[in-house]
């Protein structure tokens, strides 16, 4: 119950922090693409909590551009809805409920750790017809090991094919299969269709929009604990950036009471303390946020003016300084080394080229990206970059490349840990979902990868089959799937465990096509290398010395001159090109082509283009290099 003088502040000041009974702090939770963010927005709707929710179309809470283009949930977000309960014993009160938006893949787990921490419940989303998959052990387990208690929504029940009983039953045995206690097992279900705005108790039930879900979170998820007389303690979750006002915290007043201009205590890392002062504290209202004169224990908020404030500090009172348990997450499962561009077309296209520029850039992504980490390289010139797998670092590196710089980085390589003095690699669960027709060739490439089948279970015409595989084996695995399949597998994976190291080394089948002049891609040359592989280069596109323009059809790499000009002659012939058509360019995307590289070679990445090239430019000086290693080797054998 909120203390008289708090209720005196709440009179005059209408942007105050909700009485504290009235407070829900909830987490959405899924595998990705099962529908969390369109729930959010239709939570949203329902609450007119924002002119641009209602207007539908697309999910408001992914504003991030990257976000958008994928469809996916990369950045945690917060928003405030106060909704009016209008059934039921408890209609008529006002609640206040704080939604965090979680992301769904494991690549960006350092996100959904750190979030879960803000929230008293959850609400577990789960596909009607894939069911849990991976991503959704991965996520559940995060919150069950925090003390969230899941509310169940079976999204997508418009679907044809959804089967949301048998969906149901499967949720009930991850829970147990994770441990779930009595109380998180006894979970409400709720069926839904986020794109149609609706989530009811009764399936049948399409008119009442999403009520019975906020009613389902007034009645499950317990209201914020916390003594709001008490000295103050804030943990902060995550950072926002300013241009006017700088590092801008967000988290969770867990004690006492926030107030705009308050001094505070910052609890750092490494035990060391730091007064500071709020200049502002904002509220989420809606998406956006609104200023506030103070909040309470219980309440989520953003707070400007703390000067050096990181993720995983304590904000508390001076006289009282007390640190709560910082953030941990994950070790990273995946590195790659970032360099400077030194190719011919260096700094042509981009605006950040130098090794200073990249590694202040890396050292601001490290300020909020907490499952990052960055070491040196062998050279002034590059960086070691360690992330959770490859979505997690091609984001990043697509980021960047958006902003301006130019860069090329090396093969993604999987991390090696000794544990009691054995070599381990990291495992993950992967799930293919593959028509009948192709489940052989699936199968196949699973088995050549190091995969082991676990479990194989029919889906509607359609096979469901799970896989322990290393992490070695994922990388460039996508690519060679769809091909394998003809474009009809889907493949999700999440990390299992760390195993002893398998002895195996999986390279590319395939050589390159490598140009050996300068200049720009003709006709004439494309047409005569047509027989020899599969291009990555189109007429006109500029090629330099040791860049790779196609993929070979045999297993070497083949020296090829794409820039070649037809000669001119005084005598009349045929001509042949006219009837000839080009073969489609293979389209080498940012992942495609971090999955398509081996150790001597480098995706050249600038703000218009993505190309791959040798290491060792000069074909002299690479013959020259692979000498030294072979002679290198035989000494070491001798």
């Amino acid at each position: 119950m909120a203390s008289f003088g708090t209720t005196l502040l709440v009179a005059f000041f209408p942007f105050m922090s909700a009485p504290q009974e009235t407070i829900r702090n909830i987490a959405i939770i899924a595998h990705v693409d099962h529908g969390k963010t369109t729930l959010v927005d239709a939570m949203l709707r329902s609450s007119s909590a924002s002119r641009e929710a209602e207007a539908g179309g697309e999910c408001v809470m992914d504003s991030n551009p990257l976000e958008r283009e994928r469809g996916i949930t990369i950045l945690a977000k917060n928003c405030g809805v106060d909704y009016t309960l209008t059934h039921g014993a408890r209609t008529g009160e006002s609640l206040r409920v704080n939604i965090i938006d979680t992301p769904g893949h494991a690549d960006f787990g350092g996100e959904v750790e750190r979030v879960l921490r803000m929230a008293d419940g959850c609400v577990l989303l789960v596909d009607a017809y894939e069911g849990p998959m991976p991503q959704t052990r991965f996520v559940l387990e995060k919150a069950l090991k925090v003390g969230l208690c899941p509310i169940v929504v079976v999204n997508k029940c418009d679907k044809p094919e959804a089967r949301p009983d048998e969906v149901v039953n499967e949720v009930f045995d991850l829970l147990v299969d994770l441990g779930a206690d009595d109380v998180a097992l006894d979970f409400p279900v709720l069926y839904a269709s986020g794109r149609d705005g609706w989530a009811a108790l009764d399936r049948n039930d399409r008119e009442n929009g999403v009520r019975d879900l906020f009613h389902c979170i007034a009645e499950r998820v317990p209201a914020p604990g916390g003594d709001r007389e008490a000295p103050v303690q804030f943990l902060v979750t995550n950072l926002d950036w300013s241009s006017y006002t700088g590092r801008i915290a967000i988290g969770r007043v867990y004690r006492g009471t926030l107030r705009s201009g308050q001094s505070v205590l910052l609890t750092k890392a490494d035990g060391s303390t730091k007064r500071t002062k709020i200049l502002a504290l904002k509220k989420f209202e809606g998406l956006g946020r609104l200023e506030s004169e103070w909040v309470g224990a219980g309440d989520l908020c953003a707070i400007e003016g703390l000067e050096g404030v990181e993720i995983g500090d304590t904000a508390c009172s001076p006289d009282r300084p007390e640190a709560m348990e910082r953030v941990t997450v994950d070790e990273p499962t995946l590195h790659m080394v970032f360099r400077i561009n030194d190719g011919p077309l260096s700094g042509k296209e981009g605006k950040y080229v130098t090794s200073r520029q990249i590694s202040d850039r890396l050292d601001r992504e490290l300020e909020h990206n907490v499952a990052l980490r960055v070491t040196a390289g062998d050279s002034a010139d590059e960086f070691r970059v360690s992330g959770r797998g490859l979505l997690h670092l091609g984001v990043l590196l697509e980021t960047m490349r958006r902003e301006g710089f130019e860069l090329t980085v090396g093969k993604p390589e999987v991390a090696i840990r000794e544990i009691d003095g054995t070599l381990h690699e990291p495992f993950e669960r992967l799930t293919v979902d593959v028509g009948e027709s192709s489940i052989g060739s699936a199968m196949e490439l699973i088995g050549q990868r190091g995969g082991e089948v676990v479990n194989v279970v029919p889906r509607g015409g359609r096979m469901h089959v799970e896989a322990d595989m290393p992490a070695r084996g994922l990388i460039g695995m996508r690519t060679r799937l769809l091909n394998a399949t003809g474009g009809d597998a889907v493949m999700h994976h999440a990390f299992l465990e760390w195993r002893p190291l398998k002895a195996s080394d999986r390279r590319r089948i395939n050589g390159v096509l490598v140009s050996t002049e300068s200049g720009s891609v003709t006709t004439y040359a494309l047409l005569g290398l047509a027989d020899r592989g599969i291009m990555f280069v189109r007429p006109t596109d500029p090629v330099y010395e040791g860049m790779i323009v196609g993929e070979h059809c045999r297993d070497n790499d083949l020296q090829v001159n794409a820039s070649r000009a037809k000669p001119f002659s005084n005598v009349r012939e045929a001509n042949k090109e006219a009837t000839v058509v080009l073969k489609e360019p293979r389209s080498m995307g940012l992942e495609a082509s971090l999955e398509f590289v081996e150790e001597d070679e480098l995706v050249e990445m600038t703000p218009a283009s993505i190309r791959i090239r040798k290491r060792i430019l000069k074909e002299s000086e690479r013959k020259r290099s692979q000498r030294q290693e072979r002679d290198r080797l035989a000494s070491a054998s001798a």
